[in-house]
């Protein structure tokens, strides 16, 4: 892949409307999807984070759209926080607070690992420009053999 985009503050980069297309692909049986959709990146309603005392602030991502998979549609959406870490960073939690992963992007480039279970998750995000970035997540182990590739592209 090309050079990354640099980004100095994760969650000032992030804010805003995001067109989203994401395939998925299981690599142990071949089968395919896509999601199609928007994500949206606002401010936390108050308390949000669930950080009580030491509330930092931070992001909510909703994602809704459409998932088709093997041929069948259905709506689709989560919910998750991105609560602002130190130096622009972010720490991006499920939407009931349980941690997910870090990000950092100011390099322009992040490794994740997150693991579920008794399988791993590791994320690859790349920033392109200041309107396009992208998630790689491959997922191994006992129950999942997947790669999910999503590209962001910023609306308005």
């Amino acid at each position: 892949m090309g050079e990354f985009w640099p980004v100095p503050d994760a969650l000032a980069y992030l804010v805003g409307r995001w067109r989203v297309s994401r395939s998925v692909r299981d690599l142990a049986n071949g089968a395919e999807g896509e999601f199609t959709g928007v994500t949206e990146f606002g401010p936390l309603p108050d308390g949000a984070t669930g950080l009580g005392a030491r509330e930092t602030g931070g992001l909510l991502h909703h994602e809704s759209g459409t998932f088709v998979w093997q041929g069948v549609a259905r709506p689709a959406e989560r919910t998750l926080r991105f609560l602002r870490g130190p130096g622009g960073t972010a720490e991006v939690r499920f939407a009931d607070g349980r941690p997910f992963h870090d990000l950092d992007l100011t390099s322009g480039r992040h490794v994740a690992d997150h693991p579920c279970a008794a399988d791993l998750y590791r994320g690859e995000f790349t920033v392109h420009d200041s309107d396009r970035w992208r998630t790689v997540w491959r997922v191994g182990g006992p129950a999942k053999n997947l790669v999910l590739r999503t590209d962001y592209a910023r609306e308005g």
